[in-house]
């Protein structure tokens, strides 16, 4: 199945998240189909971007999001609006 997570990056104590598209399978770290935003929780304010145009397009195909990766998307969807 293919799911739209995060993938850590970063170094240890400093943790800064790429949302993507990946088979569920693959690790945390591993590959990725398409990369389709950030995320850096140690900054205030504006701390994500997301393509919501390519996450909807990929949750149409049938991917999953995780829990986080849904709540960023309904974050930005309200920021947006």
């Amino acid at each position: 199945m293919v799911k739209i997570r995060l993938r850590r990056e970063g170094t240890k104590d400093r943790p800064f998240y790429r949302i993507v598209v990946a088979d569920g399978r693959a690790r945390r770290e591993g590959a990725y189909i398409e990369q389709l935003g950030t995320y850096d929780p140690l900054q205030d304010k504006s701390n994500f971007n997301i393509d919501l145009a390519k996450a909807d397009q990929w949750i149409g195909k049938g991917a999953q999001p995780s829990e986080t990766v849904r709540s960023l998307m309904k974050k930005a969807r309200q920021a947006s609006a």
